[in-house]
């Protein structure tokens, strides 16, 4: 088993920007359901702005990986890192509501499987 340092196939590392810059731009203005989900693992509203931050630090980490060599793959690691951070919050905060196991677990496996399918190699 090896890694690949340029993302192959690019096509889910696209989906993973996508949804990674959606969700950056909800952040601007949350919705409910954002809300809920911040209030519920008790993630102070003052510190809103670093999470609005690090998404966008990962849209542009996934979009200069497409180019540069190893950057798509950290950027989505750190992706997959996030995504555990935020479930460990769930489940010390029980939190363990629909957003817990749509939101996080679902990006959570999200970015698994682009790290899985771009850039490990059998």
């Amino acid at each position: 088993m090896s890694l690949s340092e340029l993302p192959s196939p690019v096509w889910p590392v696209l989906v993973l920007l996508v949804t990674q810059a959606g969700d950056a731009v909800m952040m601007l203005r949350p919705p409910k359901f954002i809300v809920d989900c911040l209030e519920g693992v008790r993630f102070p509203r003052d510190w809103w702005w670093a999470l609005t931050t690090a998404k966008l630090a990962s849209v542009a980490g996934l979009l200069a990986g497409l180019w540069v060599p190893g950057v798509a793959m950290t950027t989505t690691a750190a992706i997959v890192v996030y995504f555990l951070a935020a479930a460990v919050a769930h489940l010390r905060a029980r939190a363990l509501n629909s957003a817990f196991w749509i939101n996080c677990l679902g990006m959570l496996l999200l970015s698994l499987a682009v790290l899985v399918v771009s850039f490990v190699r059998l």
